[in-house]
């Protein structure tokens, strides 16, 4: 088991705590060593998370909330 394989096995997971579905259907993240970022799909939890780097998950939540994702 590779160093990253370990951390993600034993990272603290946490959904959004405005989430609004209690059925699975929901992403969770969880803060890696060197600012890494882990996504993982509630409803298949054990099917690999994607990592992204600080940069990019900042990206990401500055996008959200200022509604560049909204359908």
């Amino acid at each position: 088991m590779d160093d990253l394989t370990a951390e993600l096995e034993n990272a603290a997971w946490r959904k959004a705590r405005k989430s609004s579905s209690n059925d699975g259907n929901c992403i969770e993240v969880a803060p890696l060593s060197g600012g890494r970022v882990g996504i993982r799909d509630t409803e298949a939890p054990e099917k690999a998370p994607f990592v992204v780097s600080a940069g990019v998950w900042d990206a990401f939540v500055d996008g959200t909330k200022k509604g560049e994702f909204d359908f």
